[in-house]
Formats: C-alpha cells, structure tokens, sequence
C-alpha cells in the first residue's frame, strides 16, 4: 500500500522532468483534463498532468510553465495533484522536510568526519613515535653535552683561580 502511494507522489514528478511523456493533454486518446470536473478527485487525477480543486470541485491542466500553481487557480491548500489523501502545500511541506533532513544529516556526516580527522591527527602514529623519540635523545645529547662542557669551563678557571667560591660570592669584595 505504501509503494502505491510513493507511486503516485513520484510519478507526477516524472512529468515535469520530461514534458510530454506519459499522459496528457497533447494526446488524442486522452480526454481533457476539464472533461473531469464535477466528477470525483480520483477520476482526475487518473492523468498525471491533471490537478484538482476542491474549492471549486474542478479538474484542470497543471501549470506546467510555473512550478506552483496560482493562487487565483486555486489555493494550495484546497489542490490535489498525483494523490488525493495529501493537498499541495502539505506535500510542498513533506518535501521542504525531507530536503531539510538530508543537508542536515550530510552536515552531520561532514562534522563527524571532520571531527574524527581531528581526532585521528591526536594520536601519534609509529612514524611519530620514532620521531618524538629522537628528537628527546638529541636533546638529551645536547643537554649532557652541555653539562661536559660547563664541567671543563669550571676545572679550568679553579686551575688559574678564576673560579669563585659558591658559599662566598662577594669574598673577592672583602678582600680588597
């Protein structure tokens, strides 16, 4: 019952991508749309290029130049096309709904893949590891080498008795 009425919502559509395919009123072996009025909704819209007005009880051609009827056609609200259970601004809502949830969920998606990226980049990877790892051993190289250094700096200023004592740091003022 369900594929019947997906159906009958997107067969309708299937007309306005291709004017002139399937029925209408360019066929010969098809009545008029205005042939109808009077008649039930059902009847109507039996041809997909047909709407139906429930104010007026009317069955018309659908105004294939503009993508919505007129106002002063009929209503949204009282025009049936392709279904007669569902009036045309609740499938203009239905289909601004559906939009609306498939660009949200795609922006779910690329947030969550963008976010996951982010994420993934947090945590180092082996090549990562490795490279952290000497790049501490450098540092550590350079930081002994460092200590070498400022530990033969210091044996050759106590050897000419440059080296200032650490307990008296002002003993070479008291002297003078």
């Amino acid at each position: 019952m369900d594929a019947m009425r997906l159906c009958a919502l997107w067969l309708p559509g299937l007309t306005l991508i291709r004017p002139g395919a399937g029925t209408g009123p360019g066929d010969p072996a098809v009545p008029a749309c205005s042939n109808f009025s009077f008649k039930s909704c059902e009847e109507c819209l039996k041809n997909v290029s047909c709407l139906w007005c429930n104010a007026k009880n009317t069955c018309m051609d659908y105004p294939v130049r503009s993508i919505l009827p007129s106002s002063s056609l009929c209503p949204l609200y009282d025009a049936q096309w392709g279904v007669c259970w569902m009036n045309f601004e609740a499938f203009i809502i239905a289909i601004a709904v559906i939009a609306g949830l498939i660009l949200l969920s795609i922006a779910v998606c690329c947030c969550y893949c963008c976010y996951c990226r982010r994420r993934s980049r947090g945590i180092p990877n082996e090549e990562e590891e490795s490279l952290a790892r000497d790049r501490e051993e450098r540092r550590m190289q350079s930081f002994q080498r460092k200590h070498e250094r400022k530990m033969k700096q210091d044996e050759i200023r106590k050897k000419y008795g440059l080296l200032q004592d650490s307990d008296h740091p002002y003993s070479r003022f008291e002297n003078e």
